[in-house]
């Protein structure tokens, strides 16, 4: 048998499909939602009055039991549905964290 056929033989392979995939969404750390205090509340709101549709910021929210972060052009904050949106990604007011805005 020539060396490559028999290296052949020892290549990985997926034995069962998506376990990797599997494996991985399995070791994240899911971490609970931070109950902001009044001071982190009211500067928050402070940021959040800064911001202006078609500047670029940084926000930080809680998603799916981990904390994202999204840096992007305000597209749209929608003072009624309680919404901030960036780029494509809707964000809930009440996710939020931090926001950053970034310096022209």
């Amino acid at each position: 048998m020539s060396l490559e056929n028999r290296a052949k033989q020892f290549a990985p392979f997926a034995a069962i499909r998506g376990l990797s995939e599997a494996m991985e969404k399995k070791e994240k750390i899911y971490v609970e939602k931070i109950i902001l205090s009044p001071e982190m509340e009211e500067e928050l709101d402070r940021k959040m009055h800064q911001v202006k549709p078609g500047e670029m910021a940084t926000v930080v929210y809680f998603c799916k039991g981990e904390y994202l972060k999204k840096t992007g052009l305000v597209a749209r904050i929608d003072v009624n549905a309680r919404q901030i949106q960036i780029v494509d990604e809707k964000i809930s007011f009440n996710d939020l964290l931090d926001i950053i805005l970034t310096p022209n």
